[in-house]
């Protein structure tokens, strides 16, 4: 995904990226190297060399660092690119259990009901058409069990915690 603009916001402390899907933003905090107020941002550019899937920032101390649109995504945890990581991570998966089956891969396609050109589209990681449950299905034709674990963000603070936690007397 290509960046279209970014620029540094001292007030939030944070870069807003500017893609296709709007402005996100990428707090200092999660870059290294890290702007602060004894080494603010000096400069920002979405980065040609990257063909503008990426930005590149310099500090004041001449310290530079890049981030990928990729990054920007994933912390700002967008659906579609979380979909993709999940069928990426799928896909490994469904790879090392292909490798470590002592099945035929005849079997696992009987097993699948699918045929061997399908089985060879689930496996490959640059193909993003491909859906969860096909890989879900294919993974248990492999007698691989897949286990999906749903639970709170543990590094996310609601504001009711926050205000929950103020609240609470100190010892």
């Amino acid at each position: 995904m290509k960046i279209r603009r970014v620029k540094a916001n001292n007030h939030k402390r944070a870069f807003e990226v500017t893609l296709s899907k709007g402005v996100l933003p990428m707090p200092y905090s999660k870059l290294d190297p890290t702007p602060g107020k004894n080494d603010p941002v000096a400069r920002v550019y979405a980065d040609e060399d990257f063909g503008r899937e990426a930005f590149t920032f310099v500090l004041e101390s001449g310290a530079e660092g890049s981030v990928h649109a990729d990054a920007v995504l994933e912390y700002n945890e967008d659906p579609a690119y979380m979909r993709d990581l999940l069928l990426y991570k799928l896909t490994i998966a469904a790879q090392e259990c292909m490798q470590a089956s002592p099945l035929s891969q005849r079997e696992i396609t009987r097993r699948a009901r699918t045929s061997p050109a399908q089985i060879q589209r689930l496996l490959d990681v640059k193909n993003r058409t491909k859906s969860v449950d096909k890989l879900i299905v294919l993974l248990s034709a492999m007698d691989c069990e897949v286990d999906v674990t749903v639970r709170p963000a543990s590094q996310k603070e609601t504001k009711r915690t926050r205000r929950d936690r103020t609240a609470l007397p100190t010892s």
